[in-house]
């Protein structure tokens, strides 16, 4: 872990989104310096599945040495940034650091996301880190080193990054391209960087994405708090970066890195937009499950009893339980191509479930099209389901947190496969 060096001392962050996760572990780590935070969020009161809000978050930071000043903030909405940035420059007399942390996200394809969710992501991410630096930039211009915070991903243009969530990554990118502009406009005066993890970083709203289980694959919080202060610590001629927690944090003399694993020694779930080496993508991906890019099937020939496919739904078929069925409740549909095509279902909602060839006996919850080759992967623990999405083998139409919840399953099916 990165020490403290109290160079935060007295300094005013203005983080969005700092009730939990990320922007908490970051105000947190500040906070330590004796650093001033102005948590601006919109969770006041408690929900029911993301634990925090501006209130806990505060007594927090002052349990440990800061000084916290919690604003209801929309970031969406003008008025309520207006607000929270007079108040802040009231109580603490400026602003020093504006971490843009607040982001909404949906790993849908085009025809799969609302507009509704659309405008979210764009609202959230791309006008309101612009609109909240805007508001903060004449307070950050009278400091004495200030800096801008986007905790958003290098921009690669690859489009693997875009096919299967393509309002995501626009949305996202827009965070990145607004570092990309404002570095080089106020180049001299303040450092506008970008900060994005190597790997999965476990936070309540990776939870509800991916299920508890998703957590063993995941880092914590803390690296990406270390790496912010490590950027915060750089003068401002450190400016127009996209930088990689564990690059920053390597750099800093940090070698240890299995302290910041939620389960030491486990493998990590590498993060979006991340190529490492651009030309060795296709390897990247085959060492985390994927199909080799060059692989095609032939889409001849139906599934048949004795196939690969089918010796796979027959151990399927012998994990089913009434406690899978009550944990799971989805219908999953699996549209296989290549060397052994077909339609399977895996109905883990009606009595006490089933699996087989054909269209499921009720409408399914899920539809995941994939490569047959690549099925019989993810359900010997060859690949992992969330790369196999990410790489663009996988392709999932439906809901996608019964889609996650499959991952779970298929660790069952180890011992039997």
């Amino acid at each position: 872990m990165l020490q403290n060096t109290g160079k935060l001392a007295g300094c005013t962050l203005f983080i969005t989104g700092a009730s939990r996760g990320i922007g908490k572990a970051i105000a947190l780590k500040a906070a330590k310096d004796g650093a001033n935070v102005v948590i601006a969020a919109k969770t006041a009161q408690a929900h029911p599945k993301l634990p925090g809000t501006i209130y806990t978050a505060a007594e927090e930071i002052e349990a440990i040495g800061g000084k916290a000043l919690p604003c209801i903030v929309d970031v969406r909405d003008e008025n309520q940034i207006n607000d929270a940035v007079a108040k802040a420059v009231e109580k603490f007399g400026g602003i020093d650091i504006l971490v843009n942390n607040a982001s909404a996200i949906n790993l849908t394809g085009t025809l799969e996301t609302s507009m509704k969710k659309v405008d979210l992501m764009m609202g959230v991410n791309l006008r309101g880190t612009y609109l909240t630096s805007k508001l903060c930039i004449p307070h950050l211009l009278k400091s004495k080193n200030p800096h801008i915070l986007n905790l958003s991903p290098p921009l690669n243009l690859n489009p693997i990054w875009f096919k299967n969530h393509t309002a995501y990554t626009m949305a996202k990118y827009g965070m990145s391209m607004c570092v990309l502009g404002m570095a080089e406009e106020f180049r001299g005066s303040i450092a506008v960087n970008a900060l994005w993890p190597k790997t999965a970083i476990q936070t309540a709203a990776m939870d509800m994405l991916g299920g508890s289980e998703i957590g063993n694959q995941c880092r914590k919080v803390e690296i990406m708090a270390d790496a912010a202060y490590e950027i915060f610590n750089q003068p401002t001629s450190f400016t127009g970066n996209f930088v990689i927690d564990e690059d920053i944090l390597k750099k800093a003399g940090i070698k240890d890195f299995e302290t910041y694993a939620v389960v030491p020694g486990h493998p990590l779930l590498p993060d979006f937009f991340l190529d490492e080496e651009p030309e060795n993508l296709v390897k990247h991906m085959e060492d985390h499950g994927a199909t080799p890019a060059f692989k095609t099937g032939s889409a001849s020939g139906d599934a048949v009893v004795g196939s690969p496919i089918a010796d796979t739904f027959k151990a399927i078929k012998g994990i089913i339980s009434p406690d899978v069925v009550k944990s799971t409740k989805g219908v999953y549909k699996f549209d296989l191509s290549g060397e052994h095509p077909g339609i399977w279902y895996i109905d883990l909602k009606s009595d006490v479930g089933s699996a087989g060839s054909g269209e499921p006996p009720v409408k399914a919850d899920v539809v995941m099209s994939m490569d047959s080759a690549d099925f019989i992967k993810m359900f010997t623990g060859k690949m992992k389901p969330t790369m196999a999405f990410m790489s663009g083998k996988l392709k999932i139409k439906g809901d996608m947190t019964l889609a996650l919840k499959m991952e779970k399953m298929m660790g069952l099916m180890k011992p039997r496969l």
